[in-house]
């Protein structure tokens, strides 16, 4: 099989999807940004052949690379895994004939206001919402829902660019932010955060995992004292309450037309009962696949590989360990001191520590809203659920990463 893979080299775990691809058989095309004397050895090496333009987001110039290689093989397939480039890809491979996720399902995996409105007309329980273009759309859906409202971009990803507001003049703050462009407008669910992600075959789940925030994440992507979590839980078959979220997962894939995909949900559940927040047809960032597959004993991307490229599974998720991360903030904007308190961490549960990322002395910060990656973390497992969350807080709580 051939398949073109938009962008291989970043982020940096785009060439694990590129060398799961070559692994099982395929002849990988990459098309990419960066010019291919600046790719290593062993990425070329899993490719038959690279293409550099100059925007893999700007579709006329993706079309032309593909119709490009289309004159000199078969095109099976082309695949694109990072959220900004999941609508652009969606609109050359039908445009050049090329199966797979169509550009209906990546525009409403994309545009959150569509998403809602179509899984809410197919009975899937989720926050009333619209898309509005001005200012009075927005107050108006305001009188009708009441406060708290939660704010974002249309296309967004993450907590990126997201307001929860509280009354009309915190509104009206936020709507200055967004100056004059269309946003989705949602009703604010409360209850606990998560994700459900599956690697699916023809809609069909395959390999599936849930994830739990702690805490949620517009709480941690506003606030430098906390060091946040996100946990991947081993008891994915082993406790029902997991049923109805794996049910809505399918359901969401039915009436989306997700097919063979990685797929990336998010959840609340409350005091109104299991919400669906959001999906992507994607596989989640922030790490969370390597965590899946430390904590599954698998290798997930040659899964994913697999999928495209044979339509089945090869490997048993295990759920031998939960595992997660923690993110460790600087006390400050800046520049890093150093670090206090990781030594400890470090002797204390060296056997559960998968990998960390500490950021040398002299490095600059990045603000907190920059994500759960963008300055130190580790990432830990265990068998035990409960006795990872416990060693994850504990190591938030003991580590100090000093700025200024």
């Amino acid at each position: 099989m051939n398949v073109i893979f938009v962008e291989p080299a970043f982020p940096n775990n785009q060439r694990q999807f590129v060398r799961g691809l070559a692994e099982v058989g395929a002849k990988v095309i990459g098309i990419g940004e960066r010019p291919e004397d600046w790719l290593d050895d062993e990425l070329r090496g899993w490719m038959a052949h690279y293409h550099q333009i100059a925007n893999v987001t700007e579709v006329a110039a993706l079309k032309a690379a593909v119709q490009w290689v289309q004159s000199k093989l078969w095109v099976d397939r082309l695949e694109a895994t990072v959220e900004a480039h999941i609508l652009p890809t969606a609109q050359v491979r039908e445009a050049c004939r090329i199966p797979g996720t169509s550009i209906r399902t990546a525009w409403l995996c994309r545009d959150k206001p569509s998403m809602k409105e179509a899984l809410r007309t197919a009975g899937v329980p989720t926050a009333e919402s619209i898309g509005a273009d001005t200012p009075d759309q927005v107050r108006a859906f305001a009188g009708r829902v009441g406060y708290p409202l939660i704010l974002k971009p249309r296309a967004g990803a993450g907590a990126a660019g997201t307001f929860r507001v509280d009354s009309d003049t915190e509104l009206s703050g936020a709507l200055e932010h967004y100056q004059r462009a269309s946003i989705a407008v949602e009703e604010f669910v409360e209850g606990h955060e998560g994700f459900y992600d599956t690697l699916s075959i023809d809609g069909r789940p395959v390999h599936d995992f849930v994830s739990h925030y702690f805490p949620n994440v517009l709480e941690a992507m506003r606030s430098r004292w906390i060091s946040p979590q996100f946990v991947s839980t081993n008891r994915v078959d082993s406790v029902s309450d997991y049923d109805q979220l794996k049910e809505m997962g399918r359901r969401v894939n039915e009436v989306l037309g997700i097919g063979t995909s990685a797929t990336h949900m998010e959840w609340f559940f409350g005091p109104k009962g299991l919400r669906f927040s959001e999906i992507g047809c994607r596989p989640a960032g922030v790490g969370a696949w390597d965590l899946y597959a430390v904590g599954n004993e698998m290798d997930i991307y040659r899964e994913w590989a697999n999928a495209i490229v044979h339509g089945r599974a090869d490997q048993r998720a295990t759920r031998a360990f939960a595992a997660g991360m923690v993110a460790l903030r600087p006390d400050a904007d800046g520049m890093i001191l150093g670090y206090s308190g990781l030594d400890e961490v470090e002797d204390r549960y060296r056997e559960w520590i998968i990998d960390r990322h500490v950021p040398s002395p002299g490095t600059a910060t990045q603000p907190v809203e920059a994500g759960y990656m963008a300055n130190a973390y580790l990432r830990m497992k265990h068998p035990d659920f409960d006795r990872l969350r416990d060693m994850l807080t504990d190591v938030g709580e003991r580590v100090s990463v000093h700025a200024g």
